[in-house]
């Protein structure tokens, strides 16, 4: 049976960051025509884990890391945060590869683990058990905040821009520095979004959350121009 929309997660682990490109250039190629990149060129990638099919109403446990292109001249429901363009998605289950690939979402397969030990976070994103992606970060053990909003990401169906808004709710660790974002493997399209020698991250954007929660949308829209 396909999956309904929308679904829920509840309490995933999760680091979101977002870092300045070594090679603006290749990252903006990557966007269909009729969408361009935010002022400061800024990427962004989720990698999480959902430990347990408890966790969610029907997709189960899985690990998922998905990245792409910050856009100019749209916005999530907020009318601050960018809305967000999918260029790379690896995900763990097959299932759920096909729920969103009908919504225009680049996905494959691949997994993701999150290593916490001793305030140290290292997130690795692995596809057919190759290492593509770490990210190193060093994060508090208490919970600061509760973050809650919208984020829309962006998606190509059939020739059409179509957007979606994510709701969340996260419990943000109370301290972060992103310590390293290594593209490991040269020879794969993820390398195109690489940051600059020296990382440059965005600030605000750059989290750890032991316990997310988010829905994925079922009523998608067409992006106005």
């Amino acid at each position: 049976m396909p999956y309904a929309a929308p679904q829920l997660v509840l309490n995933s682990r999760m680091l979101y960051s977002s870092w300045i490109p070594a090679d603006p250039k290749a990252a903006a190629a990557l966007l269909p025509p009729g969408l361009s990149p935010a002022s400061n060129q800024a990427l962004y990638m989720n990698q999480y884990v959902v430990d347990s099919e408890e966790q969610t109403s029907s997709f189960g446990a899985y690990s998922l890391t998905y990245m792409g292109v910050d856009l100019a001249g749209h916005t999530a429901p907020d009318g601050v945060t960018p809305a967000r363009f999918f260029t790379h998605y690896f995900n763990s289950s097959e299932r759920m590869r096909q729920y969103v690939q009908k919504r225009g979402v680049p996905a494959s397969a691949g997994t993701t683990t999150l290593e916490l030990e001793a305030g140290k976070l290292v997130a690795t994103t692995r596809v057919e058990n190759v290492p593509i992606i770490r990210t190193v970060a060093r994060v508090g053990q208490k919970i600061a905040s509760v973050a809650r909003g919208h984020l829309t990401y962006v998606t190509l169906v059939s020739g059409k821009l179509m957007a979606g808004n994510y709701p969340y709710v996260g419990e943000i660790a109370d301290s972060f520095e992103l310590l390293s974002l290594e593209f490991l493997a040269k020879d794969h399209p993820t390398y195109a979004l690489r940051p600059t020698q020296a990382l440059q991250a965005v600030t605000g954007w750059c989290w750890y959350s032991p316990r997310d929660s988010f829905v994925y949308p079922g009523g998608e829209y067409e992006l106005k121009k």
